[in-house]
């Protein structure tokens, strides 16, 4: 199956698609607002993404990651700041890896090398997966967040992916 999933650039053709599998996770834990959010407030979402990439299976996006700064400055140029949404449907599958590997891949080509996540901690899916991937929680911001009537935390969660040149 994994044959027919295809991991490509971003269009604004597939803004609506995209957004959509955002607005699918509102109802848990994945994603912070409580309601969908409209074009306009998710496009400003979208503001500081340096890469972004789709899984797309047959006609349709079934899955998206990107990474944005971290600091809009020079000098934090190097970290980025990661998110992944893949349809529950489709996960379990490998596609969440081979979409973080290549999000790393493009990233290490524009100079990223220090990579984070922020994750409710009401989310222990993304949590597993970070870890998985040997990311360590950084730091933790309690009660910063309520949802549906839940205090949640925000984890950071970061890795380092040193430049070949450094190792």
């Amino acid at each position: 199956m994994n044959e027919n999933f295809l991991i490509r650039g971003y269009t604004e053709n597939d803004l609506n698609e995209v957004m959509n599998i955002f607005n699918r996770f509102v109802n848990g834990f994945a994603v912070y607002p409580e309601f969908e959010l409209s074009e306009e407030k998710f496009t400003r979402l979208l503001e500081n993404v340096k890469i972004f990439l789709v899984i797309q299976y047959g006609g349709s996006i079934v899955g998206y990651g990107y990474i944005s700064t971290f600091k809009p400055l020079p000098n934090f140029s190097h970290t980025g700041v990661l998110s992944y949404f893949i349809l529950p449907e489709f996960t379990g599958k490998g596609l969440g890896t081979k979409l973080f590997n290549k999000l790393i891949s493009e990233g290490r080509e524009k100079g990223i090398t220090n990579y984070l996540a922020h994750i409710s901690s009401k989310n222990q899916q993304s949590i597993n997966f970070h870890k998985k991937h040997d990311f360590k929680e950084a730091g933790r911001f309690k009660n910063v967040g309520i949802k549906f009537g839940h205090s949640i935390d925000m984890i950071w969660m970061q890795k380092e992916f040193p430049n070949e040149s450094d190792q």
